[in-house]
């Protein structure tokens, strides 16, 4: 007996290493951690409130598969009021967290055996759900000179025909965007040549100068996965949504009654509120971009290389190799010396990432100052 050899997917590095720093921590040691994209905040003080008194007064129990239709119908206000339009309610699937509607939205939109291009460094569950799902990852090798980003001259330079195209906006691990007329004709292509988009906008508020602009403004056909994790920093309650293209609507309702039968149903009247938090969440945005700059600054005084264009997200993407070729060891023994946890470039890049490691920023001020100083007395050792 033995595992299926759709099971034979990479580790997912970040959780290695916080599994490495929960450890180093349990025996006193201090940890700085800047490993997973947690924001540091947690969910706003209403949605704890709304949660307590759902707790208290209601069954908790099935929602529709879709998702409650309260919570649908104000993400489709939340477009209205974010990007000018609202999509029909009827296209809206809450699920369980953006992982599922990943998942849901490939099973929907693409057979085994089909191939899906994505970037690369890129955030490694795209390809690890994608092998899984008998799908081919087609790497689209980005550079500094591309932000790390898909272009259509990639896509035309391609041998064999794709069926599918990733695209993150901002981006994990890089924090880079596709500028709103690169998108667009990107979308355009795909749109031209039956290429279906699944655009990953789980990172959406979270940017540091033009907002961040939606697939589903230029495409009909492309599915949008967003959630409640990053933004309104409700990580652990596994809620996410998708905005689906007519076509495959009723393809993605009958796989999630399957595979989920619903989204938690408290998170869902929790999240009802998460709208109506603007102060706080923007709070935490500009909290990100304190830290992005301290980031910008320290990391190369301490000697680590290029950081990526932080458009967006909270991420650091830093080249390495000026200091080591191995950054999974680089990165074990950045935690054991100096008690600083970032992710291996490895995880986004299975070779190239060998010169890289990318800095989560979405935690407290203070954690960021005390993580780049120790990394500079780390770096730069006295006497």
């Amino acid at each position: 007996m033995a595992a299926s050899r759709r099971a034979a997917v990479a580790p997912f590095f970040a959780m290695e290493i916080l599994k490495a720093a929960t450890a180093r921590a349990a025996e006193g040691a201090r940890v700085f951690h800047m490993e997973t994209g947690e924001p540091g905040s947690g969910a706003p003080k209403p949605v704890l409130d709304a949660a307590q008194a759902v707790l208290a007064a209601e069954k908790i129990g099935y929602t529709e598969a879709r998702g409650v239709l309260p919570l649908r119908e104000r993400i489709a206000v939340y477009y209205e009021e974010r990007y000018g339009f609202a999509p029909p309610v009827e296209r809206i699937v809450v699920t369980t967290g953006a992982s599922a509607g990943l998942m849901l939205a490939f099973l929907a939109a693409f057979d085994v055996g089909e191939r899906v291009a994505l970037a690369n460094p890129g955030y490694p569950a795209y390809r690890n759900t994608l092998q899984a799902l008998g799908l081919e990852p087609v790497l689209l090798p980005t550079t500094a000179e591309t932000r790390f980003q898909p272009t259509v001259a990639m896509l035309e330079a391609l041998e064999k025909p794709i069926q599918g195209l990733i695209v993150a906006s901002p981006s994990n691990p890089t924090g880079t965007m596709l500028p709103r007329r690169t998108l667009e004709a990107v979308a355009a292509f795909c749109d031209g040549r039956g290429i279906r988009v699944v655009s990953d906008e789980i990172y959406h508020g979270i940017t540091y100068g033009e907002p961040a602009a939606s697939v589903a403004a230029f495409s009909e056909s492309a599915v949008v996965i967003n959630g409640f994790s990053k933004y309104f920093a409700m990580t652990g309650w596994r809620l996410g949504w998708m905005v689906v293209p007519d076509d495959l609507a009723r393809a993605v309702e009958r796989l999630t009654q399957n595979l989920f039968i619903s989204p938690p149903a408290l998170s869902q009247r929790a999240a009802l509120v998460a709208f109506d938090c603007q102060d706080e969440l923007e709070a935490n945005v500009a909290r990100y971009a304190r830290n992005r700059s301290i980031v910008q600054r320290a990391l190369p005084a301490a000697g680590f290389g290029a950081l990526a264009p932080c458009d967006g997200a909270f991420y650091a993407y830093a080249d390495v190799s000026g200091l080591t070729r191995d950054s999974e060891a680089f990165c074990r023994r950045m935690l054991a010396e100096c008690g600083v946890a970032a992710t291996p470039g490895i995880d986004f890049d299975t070779e190239r990432g060998r010169a890289f490691v990318r800095f989560s920023y979405a935690g407290a001020t203070e954690e960021v100052e005390g993580a780049c100083a120790a990394l500079e007395r780390w770096l730069t050792p006295t006497g």
